[in-house]
């Protein structure tokens, strides 16, 4: 059994269009579980068993449905999206697809609400053309994958009878120069930290800055501890036990052709870190575990002169095999306390999970590799890992399955920011990968 032809970008963009009206924003319950309920709904249309799991915050959407094969194939999304900002930073409204020059613009179309679309029209051809799925299908989709995923490990406890799979397929990742997606045989880990210092009870002149600590200084000298300028993350024991990639892994990061150009013009950059390029580039984005100052701020905000009562920063870190998070929060802690700033409270956000990784010789990531010759003329390329991080680890442990990953967007998608895009032909291709897979799978 082959699979179907390409879908036609009518029909798969008729349910995103459902789904783009639909607001997810993170953070949003009301949102969240209205997006769910929509997503219970298409799901149960084509079929699938459906559980809306309960948790603290949004439904955790749990659905699956056999096949003729006792092959399973999970699939992880993600229902939540950015919040839109400016509209006026728009071209179009952000909550209704709009169509321009083969390109489809909305929140959600490239990461989130695009990719799943894809997954959901691909089971669509598959039963409108034999009326069964040659392997059977299970979806976890989670409204939280933006602010760590801190209740899907609890919901994936729950419902681990509907979990058992042959491989878990996320849909995250960039392409290679000629347009191709990668195949990534896992993601990196993450967790989220805050940083606070203290200051007097309430703000005061600016003068006393002579007589007092600074809150927000305090904690911009304990910050220049954890990273400096050379962009050596200078906690003690951060890089221990870290590999780099072994001798099979780098001659396949030098045969990785990425569009630095590509990139660098639709972000708006000059250069990447130290001038980078090619395999070491390449090399540095999946390999390297990371430390990014997402947020500083101080109380009371505003730019009004004055000493402020208390100071805050967000770091998020990104880990690679050997690291776990609550390890390198206790580094942390020691390491700022052993360099003065053991007033410098370390305060771990919700969620959070461990890097995941597949070994590359693994038959079903040949299977996903393969699956994308018919539609890209060549089978897509392995990776170990790339620069992004999924719950992976999570569903690996809840299902007993290999884990890997094949992105949807470009580098221009602009998944985070204002008219987020993607190509109608793209999400299509995405769609046809999932047949081809589901098809050799079964």
């Amino acid at each position: 059994m082959s699979a179907p032809p390409l879908p036609l970008p009518e029909k798969l963009t008729a349910l995103l269009r459902a789904l783009c009206a639909q607001p997810s924003t993170v953070g949003q319950p009301d949102e969240l579980s209205a997006t769910a309920g929509l997503l219970a709904a298409e799901l149960r249309g084509v079929g699938m068993e459906v559980r809306l799991a309960p948790t603290a915050g949004p439904p955790v959407l749990i659905a699956r449905r056999a096949g003729r094969s006792e092959r399973t194939l999970l699939l992880y999304h993600r229902y939540d999206c950015a919040p839109p900002g400016p509209w006026r930073a728009w071209s179009h409204e952000p909550f209704q697809l709009a169509e321009r020059d083969d390109d489809l613009y909305g929140r959600g179309v490239a990461e989130g609400k695009g990719p799943l679309a894809a997954h959901i029209q691909a089971i669509h051809g598959l039963l409108a053309g034999a009326g069964e799925l040659p392997c059977g299908v299970a979806i976890v989709a989670e409204g939280e994958g933006l602010s760590g995923s801190p209740h899907l490990a609890a919901a994936l406890a729950a419902n681990a009878a509907l979990l058992r799979a042959d491989l878990c397929l996320g849909s995250a990742g960039g392409r290679d120069a000629a347009g191709a997606p990668f195949c990534y045989a896992g993601s990196k880990g993450m967790f989220q930290v805050r940083l606070s210092a203290a200051g007097p009870r309430y703000p005061l002149p600016p003068g006393l800055a002579s007589s007092l600590h600074n809150p927000l200084w305090r904690l911009v000298w304990a910050l220049g501890q954890i990273k400096g300028d050379d962009e050596d993350i200078r906690i003690p024991g951060f890089y221990e036990g870290v590999e780099g990639p072994s001798r099979e892994e780098n001659a396949r990061l030098r045969s990785v052709s990425l569009d630095e150009a590509g990139r660098l013009q639709a972000w708006g950059a000059r250069e990447f870190l130290f001038g980078m390029g090619g395999a070491a580039l390449v090399r540095a984005e999946v390999a390297l575990p990371t430390c990014n100052l997402s947020a500083l701020s101080c109380e009371p905000a505003g730019e009004l002169a004055l000493v402020p009562a208390r100071a805050t920063a967000v770091l998020d870190f990104q880990l690679v095999p050997r690291q776990e998070p609550a390890t390198v929060i206790a580094l942390l802690r020691a390491h700022l306390a052993d360099r003065g700033f053991g007033d410098v409270v370390v305060e771990p956000l919700p969620g959070g999970y461990p890097p995941a990784r597949t070994a590359p010789d693994n038959p079903a990531l040949a299977a996903l590799c393969a699956a994308g010759a018919p539609i890209f003329g060549a089978p897509l390329q392995l990776l170990p890992a790339g620069p992004f991080a999924l719950p992976l680890q999570l569903l690996a442990d809840a299902s007993g399955a290999p884990v890997a990953s094949v992105g949807v967007g470009r580098s221009s998608s602009a998944a985070l920011g204002p008219d987020e895009h993607i190509a109608a032909a793209d999400l299509a291709q995405h769609a046809q990968l999932l047949g081809e897979l589901i098809c050799r799978l079964g």
